[in-house]
C-alpha cells in the first residue's frame, strides 16, 4: 500500500537561499524505503527567526540548514551539539518535543571524503570562501593532518579568522598562491545564481593542482567539476558531500540508520 500522510505524519524540512531537490528526494526515498511516516520539504524564507519559531511551534521534527543561515540561526536555537559549537556554524535542527538542538553533519562528511578519497595531508590547499561550510572544512582539514594552506576570501575580518583558529594562511584572492588541492565553499557555480557559469578558480589554478573539490551540489556536475574532469583531475564533488552529511541528518531525525546498500540507491536516486 502507498503511504497516505495523516495527521501523525512527521514532517522534516530544510531551509535555504536556494532550495533545490536533493535533499527532498534523498530523505522521501529513505522514508518509501524503509515505511517510515514521514515527510520532507525544501523552503527558503526572507524572515529566519520566524522560519526557526515555526519549527519548533509546529513540532516540525528536523530542519536541514544550508546557505546563508548557517550561521545567522545560532542564536535561535536551545543548544549547540559539540559538532556545530566547535566550529560555530549550523547545518542540522533537531527538535524534541519543542527543544532545538544544532549539530554539523558537514564536517563528518568532509573528513570521511577526505579519508575515502585518500587525500595526503602534505597537500597545500586552497579553499575559497569564509562562511559556516569553510568552517566546516577548514576543521576537517586540520583534523586530517593539513599542515599548509590558504583560506581565500574577500571578506578580511572573516578570511584572517578563520585561518588564525586552525594555523593556516589568509589570501584575499588567488594572486601568488600556489596549491596542490582547490576548494571550493562559495555559491559560485552554484545553479540559479548570477555566477551559474563561473570557475571558482581561474583555469591556471586548476592546471596546476592535482585535487578539485566543490562543495556545491546543484548541479552536481559544476564548471569547477566539468573542467576539471577534462583536465584528468581527482574530482570530489558537492554531491558527495551533500548525500554524507544527509544521512547523517536523517539518523538524527529517525534514530535509524539505513544499510549501505539503501543509502547509495538514495543519493543515486537524489543525483537523478
Amino acid at each position: 500500500m502507498t503511504r497516505q500522510i495523516n495527521k501523525d505524519t512527521t514532517l522534516c524540512m530544510s531551509l535555504a537561499a536556494r532550495p533545490s531537490n536533493f535533499g527532498t528526494r534523498f530523505h522521501n526515498f529513505l522514508y518509501d524505503a524503509l515505511d517510515l511516516d514521514y515527510i520532507y520539504k525544501a523552503f527558503t524564507t526572507t524572515d529566519l527567526a520566524a522560519a526557526i519559531g515555526g519549527v519548533r511551534a509546529l513540532g516540525v521534527r528536523g530542519c536541514a540548514i544550508s546557505m546563508p543561515f548557517k550561521e545567522a540561526c545560532i542564536p535561535m536555537v536551545d543548544e549547540l551539539d559539540p559538532s556545530a559549537k566547535v566550529i560555530d556554524s549550523v547545518n542540522t535542527i533537531v527538535n524534541t518535543n519543542g527543544y532545538l538542538k544544532a549539530y554539523n553533519t558537514d564536517y563528518i562528511a568532509i573528513a570521511k571524503l577526505l579519508n575515502e578519497h585518500q587525500v595526503p595531508s602534505d597537500l597545500v590547499f586552497a579553499l575559497r570562501g569564509s562562511g559556516g561550510m569553510a568552517k566546516a572544512v577548514a576543521c576537517a582539514l586540520k583534523d586530517a593532518g593539513f599542515k599548509k594552506g590558504y583560506i581565500v576570501a574577500r571578506n578580511e575580518v572573516a578570511g584572517k579568522q578563520l585561518a588564525g583558529l586552525y594555523g593556516f594562511d589568509w589570501a584575499p584572492e588567488m594572486t601568488g598562491v600556489e596549491a596542490d588541492m582547490l576548494i571550493n565553499v562559495t555559491p559560485i557555480g552554484m545553479a540559479g545564481g548570477a555566477d551559474a557559469e563561473t570557475l571558482a578558480f581561474t583555469e591556471s589554478n586548476i592546471e596546476r593542482a592535482q585535487i578539485i573539490f566543490d562543495v556545491v551540489a546543484l548541479p552536481a556536475e559544476t564548471p569547477l567539476i566539468r573542467y576539471a574532469r577534462t583536465l584528468g583531475k581527482k574530482v570530489i564533488t558537492g554531491a558527495e558531500v551533500f548525500a554524507i552529511q544527509a544521512v547523517e541528518q536523517f539518523v538524527l531525525y529517525t534514530g535509524i540508520r539505513p544499510s549501505d546498500k539503501v543509502f547509495q540507491q538514495a543519493a543515486k536516486y537524489a543525483r537523478g
